[in-house]
């Protein structure tokens, strides 16, 4: 293995330095693709995002747009083809020497330099654009007393002045993953000449981490629009804003379920919705979409029957299909849903008055690879889409629209597909109650009989989640490039293959979880290019959870390593972002029988904790009990096999270029002491 070719993924810096894609949008006539590519800074402590074209007809390669400093991110199109952006690059007009908020900038169609087009005290957060009309309406953060932009100013710079940064809350929550919720309310504003209309004056925490699109028209705004419900708890559902007198009227709300992410149809008639049925303690959350007139009606379901959670839903063009993305069985497909059978496009019908038998369900994608950011071309023959696999980190590519199994067609991208130190492959096991349970394994160049491979046990996170896309942040080619092999599974409450097997594991986490986990992991080491007595387990949130577990369970791994992990679920349950979700499946009784931290007494296998001080999805507090119930149970400090990466800025991910260099490097060295029997090497700048 020593003797194979070198690859980016054998030196973290040449790994740090690749470029990433992320984000879609196609002008109106369907003539200019836009990405974000995000490189490292010069002294490579964060990402900056340049904005690139790449040609829809694959034939001119791809090209740079903007190259300020402070990055650039959101591309929008105007029906006249400007291209809207957000970037706290500093207007050249202004005369303040303070670093800006991010503003809206606009690059011209015909060419020529980027100017601003728009600014709030509190930074411009995500923009729509009405398609017919240009009417542009842009969330901002503001603060609660503020009335106009001028007031917010004044607010901020009071507060800035006292050096106060309290924040008053009469409700929940009040944080989100890794930021504060407040003290600034987010608003949905509407440009109006050279300055905004507030259409949501005073809307407390409604607008918190919700999405909005404009109509066609620009007469009507719908967003997600979250209501206290009391007992600590909320919900979101979707408002319709009349952007002319800022009337707000209610599209759907019920008890049962939860509104997200509404989307216009071209047509203007008709929105389609994310909705998310509320679990209970013994029912899982189940993921669809409806239909609801723009108008006002009663919602239907899309596809009734179709045992999938769609997202990243976007309209066809003729307003007749939609196209989505879904997990199923490890893999990220496209879809497209045409919408009931006597709907005809350019009719008077709506297709919310269908009945949601007649949609038609057909797979796009034929190929094992996961679909981001969908955007369908307005002749209708195409979908512009991120396509991205276990072994290809994302790139734009075109997948034809109006047949089922395609093959994409890749795109002259903005960065050529890194080399691999490996190949990748797909195994499944069947458990002892009879259940399918399959993962991916990456394995390293040369693994073979004759040399075989160390296994890492790598347990993804959500825990509805799925082992189906590349990762910058769980990276199994930089485990590859040091001569392991990576198994990635999708055990119990994985998504992608059906609600049935999502149900099997809920308020069950220790139970058919853990045995499918170990159920593969015995058909990985029984390969003859696998090393069963070099092994570990690794896993980061809930898979961190089930890292613990793991360790608690089981001495059959020489090492683990558990990142932003759950620990002792009592804690857990009341102490993170949003308790009124996780308590719905966490009972005390839930809590009690499958909570890592009582059997800590059993583990006997060196853990690596790793942990961020501002992670709020699973508080600081979970990494600290764990580590002090380590530590507690070794009599000798000196021959303490564990250890505890702290990270007093970093939060449930460690983002920042530099430290996740040094992420790498710690579980490098402490795989390497307890896998494949090196002596401990401390990092050098952890020394």
């Amino acid at each position: 293995m020593d003797d194979a070719p070198k690859t980016p993924f054998h030196d973290l810096d040449a790994y740090i330095a690749l470029p990433r894609l992320s984000g879609l949008a196609l002008s109106p006539d369907g003539t200019r693709l836009i990405t974000a590519v995000a490189e490292p800074d010069a002294d490579a402590t964060r990402y900056r995002t340049a904005l690139w074209e790449v040609d829809p007809a694959g034939t001119a390669p791809a090209r740079r747009l903007t190259r300020g400093a402070a990055g650039e991110s959101g591309p929008v199109f105007t029906p006249d083809g400007d291209l809207l952006f957000r970037s706290a690059r500093p207007d050249p007009d202004a005369s303040s020497d303070t670093e800006p908020p991010a503003a809206l900038w606009l690059l011209p169609a015909g060419g020529g330099e980027a100017r601003p087009a728009g600014s709030r005290p509190g930074g411009i957060d995500d923009v729509g654009v009405g398609r017919e009309s240009g009417t542009v309406v842009a969330s901002s953060p503001t603060l609660p007393g503020a009335v106009t932009g001028d007031d917010d100013e004044k607010r901020r710079t009071a507060r800035t002045e006292a050096k106060v940064t309290a924040i008053l809350h009469t409700g929940y929550p009040v944080r989100h993953w890794d930021h504060d919720l407040g003290p600034a309310e987010n608003r949905l504003l509407v440009q109006d000449g050279d300055g905004w209309t507030d259409l949501t004056p005073a809307p407390g925490r409604a607008l918190d981490e919700t999405g909005f699109d404009v109509s066609p028209d620009g007469a009507t705004v719908v967003t997600g629009w979250h209501r206290t419900h009391g007992h600590g708890t909320w919900r979101p559902g979707i408002v319709a804003i009349d952007v002319a007198t800022g009337a707000h009227r209610d599209l759907l709300f019920d008890d049962g379920h939860e509104y997200g992410d509404p989307r216009i149809s071209p047509d203007g008639r008709t929105v389609v919705v994310a909705r998310e049925r509320l679990s209970t303690p013994h029912v899982a959350p189940r993921i669809d979409l409806v239909l609801v007139p723009l108008g006002g009606g009663v919602a239907r379901p899309v596809a009734e029957a179709w045992d999938r959670w769609p997202s990243s839903v976007r309209w066809t063009a003729d307003s007749s299909a939609l196209i989505v993305t879904a997990d199923e069985d490890g893999r990220g497909p496209l879809f497209r849903i045409d919408l009931g059978s006597d709907h005809a496009p350019g009719s008077d019908h709506d297709p919310a008055a269908d009945t949601a038998g007649g949609d038609r369900v057909v797979r796009l994608t034929a190929d094992h690879g996961s679909y981001t950011d969908p955007v369908p071309s307005p002749d209708g023959r195409w979908v512009y889409a991120l396509r991205n696999a276990y072994d290809a980190a994302p790139a734009p590519v075109r997948v034809d629209a109006r047949a089922g199994g395609a093959q994409p067609e890749y795109l002259p991208g903005p960065a050529a597909a890194p080399e691999l130190p490996g190949t990748l492959t797909e195994i499944e096991t069947t458990t002892a109650d009879g259940t399918r349970v399959r993962a991916w394994l990456v394995l390293p160049t040369g693994a073979d009989p004759e040399t075989p491979a160390p296994l890492l046990l790598w347990i993804h996170g959500g825990p509805l989640n799925s082992w189906n896309a590349w990762s910058w942040r769980w990276n199994p080619w930089l485990m590859a490039a040091r001569g392991h092999a990576v198994l990635l599974p999708d055990p119990a409450l994985s998504t992608g293959y059906g609600q049935d097997f999502v149900q099997r594991g809920w308020g069950r986490w220790g139970g058919p979880p853990y045995e499918d986990l170990m159920a593969i992991t015995d058909a990985a080491v029984a390969r003859p290019d696998i090393d069963r007595n070099r092994t570990a387990a690794m896993g980061g949130s809930f898979g961190g959870y089930m890292a613990n577990w793991v360790a608690g369970h089981t001495d059959r791994f020489a090492a683990i390593v558990t990142h932003a992990s759950l620990w002792a679920l009592d804690q857990f349950g009341p102490t993170t972002d949003h308790a009124d979700y996780w308590l719905t499946e966490m009972t005390p009784e839930m809590a009690r029988e499958n909570s890592p931290h009582r059997h800590a007494d059993a583990i006997v296998t060196p853990m690596l904790v790793i942990h961020g001080d501002k992670d709020y999805r699973v508080p600081i507090g979970d990494g600290l009990r764990l580590w002090w119930d380590l530590v507690s149970r070794q009599p000798d400090p000196a021959s303490n096999p564990h250890r505890f990466l702290y990270f007093p800025d970093e939060n449930h991910w460690v983002l920042t270029p530099n430290h996740a260099k040094l992420w790498y490097e710690t579980v490098h060295a402490f795989l390497a002491t307890h896998v494949l029997g090196a002596e401990w090497e401390t990092p050098e700048l952890l020394r």
